[in-house]
């Protein structure tokens, strides 16, 4: 057990990667986009995430209140930009991924616990768990950097009528969904660099007489 502090460690980073991942996709604010137009986006305010754009709006409501308006993505939607779709793809391929490297981490730590001295279900364990955790970490990485540069150079979406967004915003910033991965894709990172570090402790026998 004294050996594998460093993949318990992985362990520990890995669950928390993997849940900021998981979060990270449900988050609608990959993108804040700012309109100058507010009839319809009433706070001048729409958020656009990797599965659907909302906003804020007080049409059709009692005065004094609000309601937020959502249009969800369809695979079938041929305006959304590449980014987005990688997005979708390689979020969940990342969730799997994570899942998977929990999963092997946590069968090689139950057998350093159990005191199970077999080098054949242990390393082997943390060397799949920490390139699964490396790959998910990479999954997460091309996306939040692809759609980071496209906000930094304030790239515009061909939104159809119905969803009563503009094709360009006034100004776009980076959403709370971006951040998360991006402390997501450090902790699966440092978990896979951990996990591979395992190294199997030598055994050395020793007869008295």
């Amino acid at each position: 057990v004294s050996t594998s502090h460093l993949q318990l460690a992985a362990f520990a980073l890995g669950t928390v990667g993997w849940i900021l991942c998981t979060v990270s996709m449900g988050i609608v604010e990959w993108r804040v986009w700012h309109v100058d137009n507010t009839t319809i986006i009433s706070s001048g305010i729409a958020w656009v995430g990797i599965w659907k754009v909302c906003f804020i709006s007080y049409l059709h409501v009692s005065p004094g209140y609000r309601e937020q308006f959502c249009h969800k993505f369809s695979v079938y939607d041929s305006f959304i930009p590449h980014e987005i779709y990688a997005a979708q793809g390689l979020l969940l391929i990342a969730m799997f991924m994570g899942l998977l490297g929990l999963a092997a981490t946590i069968f090689a730590l139950r057998n350093v616990s159990m005191g199970i001295t077999h080098k054949t279900l242990i390393a082997p364990a943390f060397l799949v768990g920490g390139f699964f955790y490396i790959f998910a970490g990479l999954c997460v990485l091309v996306p939040v950097s692809w759609n980071f540069y496209s906000v930094t150079h304030n790239q515009s979406i061909a939104f159809p009528p119905s969803y009563y967004m503009p094709s360009s915003p006034a100004a776009q910033e980076v959403g709370a969904a971006i951040p998360v991965g991006i402390v997501a894709v450090i902790l699966l990172l440092l978990s896979g660099i951990f996990s591979l570090s395992y190294r199997f402790p030598m055994t050395v026998n020793t007869i008295t007489k």
